[in-house]
């Protein structure tokens, strides 16, 4: 098989967890594509992104690497001297253009032919620590937004860098989600070395195992970031009788909102961060169910993060908007 299938049979509506960003041997990572993908299952990962920098898969490199249990998606690191960013779901030879800086032309044209093509456009680790890492790009061009990279930190994949991302991200959502445009989160491990894959990875609710019902999921914002497998979460909220989940938004008709989270895998003392258009509106030890209430006039929208002791990153959600 010259590529991957782009939907798994059988595979109906339901949360599917994957790596968004991966390189193997045909870049500049140090796994093959049959070694990420037997990482990729022991991580616990039903799909996987291929995004070499600047390359398009070639035929027979991922074919069979995925088989009927493992979705790869064929993309690209689109590597620039002003920041770098993912092209997922391109078609196979399909590369997006990297030839462009900062002001030029070419980023607008690149980002409407990888649309236009049914891909998404990912700002990728927006503050890394190397020359030409940084994005200097709009954040708001992109359609999601990589807040957690998992490869600078190996043992704990959370740092300074991922910080800086997540805070951004979060001081643009309020304007965002009022405009009726937000980007959403996501996170990857921009594997390149062993020991890598999966941490973090992105959860999905997705119609089905495809590289276009994915898509549509990390689109719209039904996900959520876990730092591996083991850590289980849901999230939802309850007004007046109507209840919505992630990157959904509730109308509460003015009633009082009740949010649940349900945890499980995550390390003992860690605490669950409620946060709104306000900023930090509510901490509570993380249990395996925690509650709390709120109402749309007060916070706009209401998105999850649980911390370890010490403030590293275990989980974070996107947003449920309140109306």
């Amino acid at each position: 098989m010259d590529f991957p299938p782009t939907r798994l049979p059988g595979r109906g509506p339901g949360w599917y967890r994957g790596d968004l960003h991966v390189h193997s041997t045909h870049s500049d990572g140090e796994l093959t594509p049959a070694a990420l993908a037997a990482a990729a299952r022991t991580a616990g990962l039903d799909f996987l992104a291929a995004t070499e920098h600047n390359a398009a898969a070639r035929p027979g490199t991922w074919g069979d690497a995925g088989g009927e249990d493992l979705l790869v998606l064929l993309g690209e690191e689109v590597t620039t001297g002003t920041g770098h960013w993912l092209a997922l779901g391109l078609p196979p030879g399909r590369t997006a253009d990297w030839r462009h800086r900062v002001g030029d032309p070419g980023f607008e044209r690149a980002l409407r032919e990888v649309r236009g093509a049914g891909g998404l456009c990912v700002a990728a680790h927006p503050h890394a620590p190397y020359p030409g890492g940084e994005l200097m790009y709009p954040l708001e061009c992109f359609d999601a937004v990589e807040v957690w990279n998992g490869q600078w930190a190996a043992d704990l994949p959370w740092n300074a860098d991922n910080e800086a991302a997540l805070a951004e991200w979060g001081r643009r959502l309020g304007a965002g989600t009022r405009a009726g445009r937000w980007q959403p989160a996501v996170g990857s491990s921009d594997t390149h070395l062993p020991g890598q894959l999966g941490t973090p990875q992105t959860v999905v609710r997705a119609e089905e195992l495809s590289t276009v019902a994915i898509l549509a999921a990390v689109r719209a914002g039904r996900s959520w970031i876990a730092g591996s497998a083991a850590v289980q979460l849901e999230f939802t909220a309850e007004a007046a009788g109507r209840t919505a989940g992630l990157g959904e938004r509730l109308d509460t008709g003015g009633a009082p909102v009740e949010l649940t989270v349900r945890l499980s895998g995550v390390p003992d003392g860690s605490t669950v961060h409620f946060r709104t258009v306000r900023g930090r509106a509510h901490r509570a030890p993380a249990d395996e169910v925690v509650r709390w209430s709120t109402d749309a006039g007060q916070s706009g929208f209401v998105r999850i993060e649980v911390r370890r002791p010490g403030g590293r990153v275990v989980a974070l959600t996107n947003p449920i908007l309140l109306r």
